[in-house]
């Protein structure tokens, strides 16, 4: 239960920005902690959830939509210090160099940001903000179930992240994901990465059927171009890699949401 109870705070405090007591770094503490990685997707969507329930009471004339639409896409930044987006923009950089396998795993080390992630960061967040803004208007049942759809997606990313972490090849030896690979109960984590994939994807479709399953189906093909890109282009995945792949996940995810629910007020 002690090394559990660790496990959790690695997760937090290495995946989000939430305050968790500091605890040791060690192999027997780090052996679980990718299990609790989801828990910090349900944190992102449950107060992306409270904001929606919030927000009328806040704009009672109905106003603030496009306001609404940019807390929620920030959300998820803020409760993860922007950990994953700074793996999808390394991520973009290497991509865009067209070099060779070694030097794009160079340009993920480099912490400086070159003219394409920055390109591609503006674009990621004005595609995700446009998606926002497609969602947020309404009220009711069906409006809140989309919203919960994309909530339950956040845990969804993480799981297959962490599915990946336990079960792809790795890039390199070194960095923190080797780190948490090397560490981690593998056979474990990686039933638990599947429970809650499973899980989480029953209860998307359970919620609203059409968004949910678009949204799992966008998240799979996500996950298996992830996995090609990877092993293709640097020889397997790095931590950086990874939060590319959440990114784009979640992104997915979104487009998928919304497609759902074009299709179903036409």
């Amino acid at each position: 239960m002690k090394h559990l109870w660790a496990g959790f705070k690695i997760a937090f405090s290495m995946y989000s920005k939430i305050p968790v007591p500091k605890t040791e770094w060690s192999r027997e503490n780090m052996r679980y902690s990718i299990c609790f990685f989801p828990l910090v997707g349900l944190a992102s969507g449950i107060l992306c959830l409270l904001w929606l329930f919030l927000k009328p009471y806040i704009f009672a004339d109905g106003s603030g939509d496009i306001f609404s639409a940019a807390v929620l896409l920030l959300i998820p930044v803020l409760v993860t210090g922007g950990i994953h987006l700074d793996g999808f923009l390394d991520t973009t950089d290497a991509l865009s160099s067209y070099m060779e396998r070694e030097k794009r795993l160079e340009i993920l080390k480099d912490p400086r940001a070159g003219a394409f992630a920055i390109i591609y960061g503006i674009v990621y967040f004005l595609f995700y903000f446009g998606i926002y803004t497609v969602l947020e208007p309404g009220r009711g049942g069906m409006h809140i179930r989309f919203w919960t759809v994309i909530a339950l997606s956040f845990v969804l990313s993480r799981a297959l992240s962490g599915l990946a972490i336990v079960t792809f090849k790795m890039a390199k030896n070194t960095g923190l994901a080797a780190s948490f690979a090397d560490a981690a109960q593998k056979k474990t984590v990686r039933i638990v990465m599947l429970f809650y994939a499973a899980a989480t994807a029953g209860v998307m479709i359970w919620v609203q059927p059409l968004a949910g399953a678009l949204s799992c189906g966008a998240a799979a093909l996500v996950f298996r171009g992830y996995r090609a890109m990877a092993y293709r282009k640097f020889g397997g995945i790095t931590g950086d890699l990874a939060g590319f792949f959440l990114q784009c996940c979640e992104l997915a995810g979104a487009f998928a949401v919304m497609a759902a629910r074009l299709i179903l007020i036409s």
